[in-house]
């Protein structure tokens, strides 16, 4: 990202103490924009849910929602109550902003909520771009359905765009936190095949994506989170990077891992391209 914006932008971002959160704001605020959270604990330049929903939202030129129960959380199980929780905790914090911000006096340029790619059905030939349909045909391409239509907000006065991304990555968190462990007891391997099409991107790269859509005026809809490499990236490709990096591969890893009840295609993933004209920093791990 080149340069640094014109004007300073108040942000205020919910789930902002999460891995994505985190690196959200350290880029704000490098480019000088002050950021508020959102979170269930008071503090600092944050307001709470409850606060937001008594007093409705603070000044602010955009909004950003990253709020969500992490699916990878190996401290539950995938029981119908966290089932509901992965649900509600999207869905519920997206209305809640989308509601402070239809009745705001004075509100927000831009309105930015960060989705998931399993709104696309798999496929091992099908390239996707932000056109593409999708969202009926799994549990996760559901929830991404109902969360984005709990964005929507009346009116054209504040810009809204919603950012659909692939599994994010990045050595102080996200899904690498949650499949290292195995990889150092030599117990990681890609998955079945390992031949399904793996859609990533590194963290520093959807909170530059996030800053851009803050910044350019002209950027709105639904764009794709996903680096380029994920087109050819398979899952054993993944796995054999985690090994190299870690020291520890093993051939496959298929029965250990388990299924989600209710997501009828988990573990095929998609493959796409970047539809949107957007420059982009690709980093190493």
């Amino acid at each position: 990202m080149r340069g640094y914006p014109a004007l300073t932008m108040r942000v205020l971002v919910g789930g902002g103490t999460g891995f994505v959160g985190r690196a959200l704001t350290r880029l704000l605020k490098d480019r000088g924009h002050e950021v508020t959270l959102v979170s269930r604990s008071p503090g600092k330049n944050r307001i709470t849910w409850d606060e937001l929903s008594r007093l409705g939202l603070p000044p602010c030129e955009g909004v950003v929602n990253l709020s969500g129960e992490n699916v990878l959380n190996p401290l539950r199980r995938w029981s119908e109550s966290f089932r509901q929780e992965v649900v509600a905790s999207r869905i519920e914090t997206t209305k809640a902003l989308a509601k402070a911000i239809a009745g705001a006096e004075h509100p927000p340029q831009a309105w930015v909520l960060v989705t998931g790619v399993g709104y696309y059905r798999p496929s091992h030939t099908t390239k996707y771009t932000e056109d593409s349909p999708g969202g009926d045909f799994d549990f996760f391409s559901r929830l991404v359905t109902h969360w984005e239509a709990a964005a929507q907000i009346p009116g054209e006065v504040t810009r809204q765009a919603v950012v659909r991304s692939g599994v994010v990555l990045g050595k102080d968190g996200g899904a690498i936190a949650q499949m290292l462990w195995p990889f150092r007891l030599g117990l990681g391997g890609p998955i079945s095949s390992g031949h399904q099409p793996f859609p990533w991107i590194h963290v520093a790269d959807l909170a530059g994506i996030l800053v851009h859509v803050l910044e350019r005026e002209g950027v709105s809809g639904i764009l794709n989170g996903v680096a380029p490499t994920a087109v050819t990236t398979t899952n054993k490709d993944f796995a054999q990077a985690m090994g190299i990096g870690t020291r520890g591969h093993s051939e496959e890893a298929s029965d250990c891992q388990g299924k989600m009840p209710g997501t009828e295609n988990q573990g095929q993933k998609l493959k796409w391209h970047f539809k949107a004209d957007m420059e982009l920093r690709f980093s190493n791990f």
